[in-house]
This record gives structure tokens, C-alpha cells and sequence, in this order.
């Protein structure tokens, strides 16, 4: 090879820059020494010399901002800040690791780091949700990368497939156990016969579930992460106050079993799904047919099923929380920054998956728009002619049924009618379920919980 040709690489498509470049260490700042902080910041230290490796760099964390102290960590040669904006201000700082959690401060000091000329990995889906269009426009203007692996699934690679290992498809339709806190719990519901109200105990207990549980157990934290995914899957902006959500705090271990019972198992879902007439975004519990694979996601883990036109399902499966998982999230994304520091900025990978002069207009469906199956559970007296007013008032709705199952009578006289319903509207569910419930013989409100083959 020419003398001169050795000095530099060149790429004709990004042009790596000269490769003394890459003497230069990288240095880290990090927000937070929380569970996922300090994940990240063992990581860093453990591995160091791999990662290194991997990159050509060396990375060294040389600032922390912490409001308190944190003795179990190696701080020694780091310059600890109670002021966490000092690590966004430090003109020695390239990378800024948000992981300090909340909205208000945490979106200042991203775009603090962003102003300043530093890229920012964050595991904040929260953040991402809500102020996301505005943090990732501030970024493309200055020229700097916001990554977020981290935000969603933890350990679990789902952005980076979503971005680039399935950018030659159309992605149709994704669903994903989001929220290892929820899944504890409908699967100690099932396996186990119990009452939601008495794994969610045992769940705070365990840790898995904060002291004030509504994010986990009312999908909100499931709907944070939903509305990343669809915007990385169908290249829309960030909408998160569009998500039609419902938690599992209302479901009864009657309801696992007879759907358990019925060949299904519920879930908590979060649903994407591109339409004619629009996307869905929507988390709810969810029946799906015990025999697919992420039917049988248990505990506290996540899975991502996505559904694409090239390579049809492909199913993500792993840790959704946690030090370890949710910190190699983060070294991830400080891999993926560093390895494009010597990279034109031209060949990164957009925030969003999709060129953002290109992010789509597509209108965010309804609830009442939406098009599913359906279980029901009636409660009903046992006297003849219920049964017949209950199917008059479905078919009079256009709602056809899958399947029936009338279970034995109640000391009280009543009687328990399960139906599974072909897909149907979701407005045409409401008004059938309006017209049931004014029903003499139906004693108390109808229950209903979205059902999902989650086939092809």
C-alpha cells in the first residue's frame, strides 16, 4: 500500500476522517447513579479494555452528577458534581449519559448538552415520549446524535432492529410485553390462582413495582414505550398523547382462568398496527392463543413481536430492566457514538429510523376505530330467553361469535356467559355492550378484554 494511502481511510459513501482521530480517549459524563447508572458505569470500568477494542478508543467516565452520595461505586478520579448541569457545561465531557429519570429537569439538561455540542445517550423513555420531536430536532441542528437504546426493553436490542436491522421492510404490525412489572403479575395471576391485588404486594416487595405502582400497572410506562417503537416502525413523530391506554389493575384471576380455559393467556400489550385508514397505538390486556411464543414471556421479562413484509415475524425476547441489562443498553449506545466520531455525520443513522424531512403525517386512530376480537363475560340470571336476547342484541350489532361457554350456576342465581367474538369495531362493541348491560337479567357490567391471534 502507498505511504500516503496508509495515513487515511476512505470510505467514498462517509469519509472517515483521519485515524489519528482516534487516539483521542472519549470522555463520559453521567447523570445519575441509580440502578441503571451505575449498571453503566460497572460496565464501563469492568469492560473497559474490551470495549476499547471494539471502538479504538479509549472511554473513560470522568464526571458524574449525583445529588447524594454513592459509596458502592469506584468514584476514584471522577469529578463528582452535586450540580448535574456542571457535567452538561464541562467542556471536557463529549458523550452525557442522561439517567436521573422525570421530564422537566431531565429534558433541561438534555438540551443543555445538546446546545452545548455533546451527544447524549439516555435511558428515559418518558422524556423520549413526551419531548422527543423537540430533543431530537435541537440534535439534527447541532449536529449530534441523541441515542435511547436503553429506554425500551432494557437489555433488549429492539431499537437498533427497528432502525436498521429491518430497514429494507414495511413493517406491519408490532406487539410487545413492555412492562416486565405487569407481566409479574398476570403471570403469578395465572400460574399461581392469585388476586391482582395480592401480587402487586408481593411485587413491591420484590422491587419490581414502585411504592406508588399507577406507571407499571395503568400502561402508562407501557405507552411511553409504545410510542417510540411506532415512531421508529412506521416513521411518524412522536405522539404519545394519542395512545389509548388501559391497565390490568381491573382484571380477576376468574378472568385468567377462563381464558386459560378457552386455549388463550392475557397479556398487557402494547399494539402498533398500520391500517388503511390510519395507525393504532393502543395498550390494553390482551387474550392471545397460548401457543405463540410470546404467550409463554412469563416474569418480569419483555418481548417484541414484529410483524414485516420481508422477513415476516420475528419475535425480541430478553430483560426488560435491571443494572446489568439496561446498563449494557447504555455502553451500547456509547459504542455506537464513539465508533461515529470518526464518521461524517451524513452516514449516521437517523434518530428516528426515518429521515426527519420525511417523518409521515399519518393520522393516530381512535379507540372506537380500532378492529378486533373480543372476550366478553356476562353475568347473567338463569332464566330462559337471556341467553337468546344476548345473541339477538350481538347479531342486531353485526358482531359474530367465535364461541360460547356458559359456565355453572352461581349460589346467587346467576349464571357466567363467556363469548369470544370475531373482530368487530370497536364503536359497534360499545354500543353492543351498552344494549347488553340494559338487559334486565344481566346483573353487573359486562367485562371485555381485546383478543389478538397476533398471526401473519
Amino acid at each position: 500500500m502507498h505511504k500516503s494511502s496508509q495515513k487515511t481511510w476512505q470510505i467514498a459513501a462517509c469519509g472517515l476522517k483521519n485515524i489519528g482521530d482516534r487516539v483521542k480517549s472519549v470522555k463520559i459524563g453521567i447523570v445519575g447513579l441509580g440502578t441503571v447508572g451505575g449498571g453503566a458505569l460497572n460496565l464501563l470500568q469492568a469492560n473497559a479494555a474490551e470495549i476499547s477494542r471494539r471502538t479504538g478508543r479509549d472511554i473513560v467516565v470522568t464526571h458524574v452528577g449525583v445529588r447524594r452520595d454513592y459509596p458502592q461505586y469506584n468514584l476514584a478520579g471522577i469529578t463528582v458534581s452535586r450540580d448535574i448541569f456542571a457535567v452538561a457545561n464541562d467542556p471536557e465531557i463529549d458523550i452525557v449519559v442522561e439517567v436521573m429519570g422525570g421530564t422537566t429537569t431531565a429534558r433541561e439538561l438534555v438540551l443543555q448538552a445538546i446546545a452545548n455540542g455533546k451527544h447524549v445517550v439516555t435511558a428515559n423513555k418518558a422524556l423520549l415520549a413526551q419531548y422527543g420531536n423537540e430533543i431530537f430536532s435541537a440534535a439534527e441542528a447541532k449536529g449530534v446524535f441523541v441515542a435511547f437504546e436503553a429506554a425500551v426493553a432494557g437489555g433488549v436490542p429492539i431499537i437498533k432492529v427497528l432502525r436498521e436491522g429491518l430497514s429494507a421492510n414495511r413493517i406491519d404490525w408490532l406487539a410487545g410485553i413492555i412492562n416486565g412489572t405487569g407481566n409479574f403479575i398476570l403471570s403469578e395471576m395465572r400460574e399461581k390462582g392469585r388476586d391482582f391485588a395480592d401480587v402487586l404486594q408481593e411485587a413491591q416487595a420484590l422491587g419490581y413495582a414502585e411504592a406508588d405502582p399507577t406507571f407499571d400497572v395503568e400502561g402508562i410506562d407501557a405507552a411511553h414505550k409504545l410510542t417510540i417503537l411506532a415512531s421508529l416502525a412506521f416513521g411518524i413523530p412522536l405522539q404519545f398523547d394519542k395512545v389509548y391506554i388501559e391497565g390490568i389493575s381491573k382484571l380477576t384471576r376468574i378472568d385468567v382462568s377462563y381464558a386459560e380455559e378457552l386455549g388463550y393467556r392475557i397479556k398487557h400489550l402494547g399494539i402498533a398496527r398500520r391500517t388503511k385508514d390510519g395507525i393504532e397505538l393502543r395498550v390494553h390486556p390482551t387474550l392471545i392463543p397460548q401457543e405463540r411464543l410470546i404467550a409463554n414471556v412469563n416474569g418480569v421479562k419483555n418481548a417484541v413481536l414484529v410483524q414485516s413484509d420481508a422477513v415476516g415475524s420475528t419475535l425480541y425476547y430478553g430483560s426488560g430492566a435491571g443494572a446489568g441489562p439496561t446498563g449494557s443498553a447504555i455502553v451500547a449506545d456509547i459504542v455506537d457514538i464513539v465508533r461515529s466520531l470518526t464518521v461524517e455525520n451524513r452516514c449516521a443513522v437517523p434518530h428516528l429510523a426515518f429521515q426527519p424531512d420525511s417523518l409521515a403525517d399519518t393520522p393516530i386512530l381512535s379507540v372506537e376505530a380500532i378492529k378486533t376480537a373480543y372476550y366478553l363475560r356476562l353475568q347473567a340470571n338463569d332464566k330462559s330467553g337471556v341467553l337468546a336476547d344476548v345473541t339477538r342484541i350481538l347479531s342486531d350489532n353485526d358482531i359474530s361469535i367465535e364461541a360460547i361457554l356458559q359456565k355453572p350456576l352461581h349460589e346467587a342465581g346467576t349464571v357466567p356467559v363467556i363469548i369470544l367474538t370475531k373482530p368487530v369495531l370497536e364503536r359497534e362493541m360499545n354500543r353492543a355492550i351498552g344494549s347488553l348491560e340494559a338487559l334486565a337479567d344481566i346483573v353487573a357490567p359486562v367485562v371485555r378484554i381485546r383478543l389478538e391471534t397476533l398471526d401473519a
